[in-house]
């Protein structure tokens, strides 16, 4: 299995490579400009997280699958939207050669850093044999990995602008008159789809396992999910906080995330930092290992 492993995670990591010229232009915007109906009109997408991440999704998509065939695997969509993982791939000469894969696509914060959630660490995390809400128990897959997308979100003078309705005239060269049966809606002609400001721009794209991404914090305050590290150059390198100190650690961290206590000054609280759950385990002497900028600071 580890043969399987060392092939799958360096073929992924050739594949992204090149995701950034197939999704944008010459120039780095995204290379999407909007959708089109049947009259040729041109409705702009809007910027907002949700809508971007599927249409990148999508437009990615053909290319994952001609990955998978490339590399023998067969892809299996989640069955529900809130399963994990979004596509498991399956070797297509022994089905006990599974590996999952999460799309992860998020907005720079600043120039260096970004972040994302990494899945759940209660449910099927913990109980790595039953089958709720994940598409194969998570024990069955050889390996769980995350295919990253970093962008740059376009400041838009006038947030209106986000869905403006073009007709342009290249189109009209191409296939014949425009109609124009929106009624009241204001239309703007323009010459060419390059006129059209894209929403996002400058892709970064990566792929690693998740546990070398993985801080030692929640991803969002009121959900069990894992945290990854917020560095671009640290989440492009698989440099988080697990990333030394191995897999097992990474596992059995969040397997006891905030469900493990210790006594601290005569009280019982519960561990939910790195440190204190090296402190639990007796293994102080692993502290060195700890990758500390992606770390929560002990108090």
């Amino acid at each position: 299995m580890e043969k399987y492993k060392i092939e799958f995670e360096n073929s992924l990591k050739e594949f992204v490579v090149d995701l950034r010229k197939y999704v944008s232009t010459d120039s780095g915007d995204w290379s999407i400009k909007g959708f089109i109906d049947i009259y040729k009109n041109i409705y702009t997408i809007s910027s907002d997280t949700k809508i971007v991440s599927k249409i990148l999704e999508i437009h990615i998509f053909p290319e994952i699958i001609r990955f998978a065939e490339k590399i023998g695997y067969n892809i299996i969509l989640a069955e529900h939207q809130n399963w994990y993982p979004d596509l498991t791939f399956v070797h297509k000469k022994s089905d006990k050669v599974k590996f999952a894969l999460d799309l992860k696509t998020t907005f720079r914060r600043s120039n260096t850093t970004a972040g994302f959630t990494l899945g759940s660490h209660g449910g099927y995390f913990k109980e790595r044999n039953k089958d709720k809400n994940i598409q194969f128990p998570y024990n069955q897959y050889v390996g769980h990995y995350c295919l990253g997308i970093i962008y740059t979100r376009v400041d838009l003078e006038n947030e209106l602008s986000e869905t403006e309705i073009f007709q342009v005239n290249e189109l009209q060269e191409q296939y014949g008159d425009l109609q124009d049966p929106i009624g009241e809606r204001m239309v703007t002609k323009i010459e060419n789809l390059k006129s059209i400001t894209s929403v996002i721009k400058d892709f970064d794209f990566f792929a690693a396992p998740k546990w070398k991404i993985a801080s030692d914090r929640q991803g969002s305050g009121n959900t069990a999910n894992i945290g990854s590290v917020s560095d671009i150059e640290d989440l492009k390198n698989g440099n988080g906080v697990f990333s030394q100190l191995g897999e097992n650690w990474f596992d059995e961290y969040w397997m006891n995330y905030g469900s493990a206590t210790m006594m601290k000054d005569g009280k019982s609280v519960k561990i939910t930092n790195i440190w204190d759950f090296l402190e639990f385990k007796n293994r102080t002497d692993l502290f060195d290992k700890v990758v500390v900028k992606g770390a929560k600071r002990r108090k």
